[in-house]
């Protein structure tokens, strides 16, 4: 089955143009392909309302105004892999050329996607080499949280009960200023609750809230689409910021708030 738009989603959309982000940046910011966020844009020029109108709807407005679609074709998604399989068999055969293949392929598919797409997929599905580079932040653009990997305890000062605690790190790369909390569970409350305790500790709000794939933070973990809670959506459009969870298995997405997580634990 294919994922569809979450409705709030759409306001992010309109917040982030408003912002003067680009196509690429918000779709990459969302998780959600670039050219949803442009047939969105689109249809949001052509309404009777201008962005700031847009934005004071309610999200069942919004989405009565543009029904959301899927943003993944899995049938023609599927039929790429199959295909690069044979692609990526012919690499090291003399005279081999991606465009050859890309326009082999545009001739056997009734709805091909363009050759940008085509490249992309590819380098994700085949990774050459994974590098690594120096990360560059820029100030109040991100803050990233996480919980230790290990509890700590409490002691009730009144019973002597030792009560195990969970520890939100919040951490703005730029400056590494970590700002920890200490909570009952990993529930959604009391990681939203934490991360008011962390805005209100910081004075601000960033940009962007990277959030590791957190059961209480994603709904739906994806290497590429994952799907964030309505609470923790409702937070962020309270605040007027987006939620960037982390790629799975991408802890390079994170390292420094990973790090101090540990070092939290210890």
């Amino acid at each position: 089955m294919a994922n569809t738009l979450d409705p709030m989603d759409l306001k992010q959309i309109i917040t982030l143009q408003l912002d003067g982000f680009s196509n690429r940046k918000i779709g990459f910011t969302l998780g959600i392909s670039r050219n949803t966020v442009n047939v969105y844009r689109t249809l949001f020029r052509a309404s009777d309302y201008s962005f700031k109108e847009l934005l004071a709807f309610d999200t069942a407005e919004l989405v009565a105004l543009f029904p959301s679609y899927s943003t993944i074709d899995n049938q023609r998604y599927q039929a790429l892999m199959l295909y690069f399989k044979g692609v990526n068999k012919a690499r090291n055969h003399p005279g081999f050329t991606f465009l050859y293949h890309y326009q082999e392929y545009t001739q056997t598919t009734k709805k091909p996607y363009s050759y940008t797409q085509f490249m992309e997929h590819y380098r994700r599905k085949y990774a050459k080499v994974k590098g690594s580079m120096k990360l560059e932040h820029e100030a109040g653009s991100e803050l990233f949280i996480d919980f230790a990997g290990k509890k700590l305890n409490i002691v009730n000062k009144h019973t002597g009960e030792i009560i195990p605690v969970e520890v939100l790190v919040a951490i703005l790369p730029n400056s590494q200023y970590t700002y920890a909390e200490a909570c009952l569970s990993q529930k959604r409350e009391d990681l939203i609750s934490c991360c008011v305790g962390a805005l209100n500790f910081y004075g601000g709000v960033p940009k962007a809230i990277v959030s590791d794939n957190l059961k209480s933070a994603v709904t739906r973990a994806s290497k590429y689409e994952p799907e964030i809670n309505r609470s923790f959506k409702d937070f962020a459009r309270h605040y007027n910021c987006v939620l960037n969870p982390t790629r799975s298995y991408a802890p390079q997405d994170k390292a420094l708030v990973e790090t101090t997580a540990h070092l939290s634990s210890l």
